[in-house]
């Protein structure tokens, strides 16, 4: 649990981002790359990477973010951000997978992870006792 000024919070989410087209791009040293950029960019909008990994054509990133921080725009700084970095880096390399201004698929997976199940969850909201 992290604490807030106002707030005790542990959010983390699940996050999977595929080129587009779902090219195998991700080769050498760029999977590292990509790691090192989203911690940046992580850093800088309030959340924390907690693991980063991936093969050729998909990454998968956890990260606990703040409840100030709306995922969508936690994942465009993501995405947007190190598509930008990584076109600029490994520009030669790219081209020979993704032509046009695009880097990303424009969809995502995200899914929230940690804490109790929610059948257990649930069985406990439900054994509250309702005010008469």
């Amino acid at each position: 649990m992290r604490r807030g000024r106002t707030v005790v919070y542990s959010l983390h989410a699940q996050l999977v981002f595929t080129p587009a087209y779902r090219r195998k791009v991700f080769t050498g040293e760029m999977p590292h790359r990509g790691e090192a950029i989203m911690i940046e960019v992580g850093d800088n909008v309030g959340a924390v990477p907690v693991e980063f990994n991936g093969e050729h054509d998909h990454v998968h990133l956890l990260v606990g973010y703040l409840p100030k921080v709306a995922l969508s725009v936690l994942v465009n700084s993501l995405k947007g951000v190190s598509a930008r970095l990584l076109r600029e880096e490994f520009g030669p390399h790219v081209r020979r997978y993704l032509w046009g201004g695009h880097f990303w698929s424009p969809s995502y997976v995200a899914a929230s992870c940690g804490g109790a199940p929610l059948s257990i969850i649930k069985e406990y909201i439900e054994s509250r006792k309702r005010p008469d």
